[in-house]
């Protein structure tokens, strides 16, 4: 598994009985997750201090239970970057920081290059592979449907002093952009995609990454430049194990590619027990 341990503004500090307890910032933040199936003893006093608490409804969603006043918003950094932290509806705050040890390899990869790179970050969210990539040199366009967390990540790239560097910020879906992007000849060094477990469009199309990925991952390996440097492909979806993944990415980018296909599952430290919390995995292809 691969996990970082260079927060210092994020922790998980217990997990237990399907919940995690997390310092975000000085705020303490208790929050479900459904990998945590061990019933260990809340030993530290901290589960008692907590400022809020996401409570799950059994007809679906949930909602925060605040006990202590927060703010509506608040600033963590990580290395070089800054984020804006919000508690959202759905038990989200804006951020996974399990994605810095991918922040970090596409830093590396990118400054190593000893060239300009383009990078194409799908479903981009609130932008932190975005702004990673910016901050190590390259041009990067994020592409997210949701015009919100579009205007977040933008919101996280003044945070973060990178304002000025070439990102394009792009409102749309993302399938439809790729597609529009090969008509036009318009390629990438490096793609990035974060696509969601489950979902609907605007017409009422459901959408299952189970039965889409593979379409959508070859569609945006159409994207790639002659020269690419690394396609990263992330997942939540409890289907898709990283063996899956690894296949996937060999089949598709690999075929058409040279280069090395390894996938893994990515973590966090959780403090009270010194074991590593899954939280997705991430397939990579990169050049060799």
């Amino acid at each position: 598994m691969r996990a970082t341990r260079d927060w210092k503004d994020y922790r998980i500090i217990d997990t237990s009985n399907g919940e995690k307890l997390e310092n975000w910032g000085g705020v303490l933040l208790i929050r479900p997750d459904p990998q945590i199936i061990w019933d260990t003893p809340r030993e530290n006093l901290s589960w008692n201090r907590a400022s809020g608490h996401y409570i799950r409804s059994s007809k679906g969603g949930g909602h925060w239970d605040f006990q202590k006043q927060v703010k509506g918003s608040w600033n963590i950094s990580y290395r070089d970057l800054k984020f804006l932290i919000r508690p959202t509806g759905f038990k989200h705050t804006g951020l996974f920081p399990e994605q810095a040890v991918n922040w970090d390899y596409f830093d590396r990869k990118i400054r190593a290059a000893g060239r300009p790179v383009k990078v194409l970050n799908l479903f981009a969210y609130t932008g932190g592979a975005t702004l990673a990539c910016a901050n190590a040199g390259a041009s990067v366009c994020h592409v997210d449907a949701s015009k919100g967390m579009v205007a977040w990540a933008r919101e996280n790239a003044a945070l973060s002093g990178l304002s000025d560097k070439p990102v394009r910020w792009i409102v749309d879906d993302c399938e439809k952009f790729v597609a529009r992007e090969i008509r036009r000849g318009n390629r990438y060094d490096a793609v990035i995609m974060d696509p969601p477990s489950y979902g609907r469009g605007p017409g009422g199309e459901v959408w299952q990454l189970e039965e889409q990925v593979y379409h959508l991952v070859s569609l945006c390996g159409q994207v790639l430049s002659e020269n690419p440097l690394f396609f990263a492909l992330n997942s939540y979806t409890t289907g898709l194990s990283p063996s899956v993944m690894e296949y996937l990415l060999g089949v598709t980018i690999g075929s058409r590619h040279s280069g090395i296909v390894s996938a893994d599952e990515i973590g966090l430290p959780v403090e009270e027990s010194g074991y590593i919390l899954p939280c997705g995995s991430t397939a990579l292809w990169e050049a060799e």
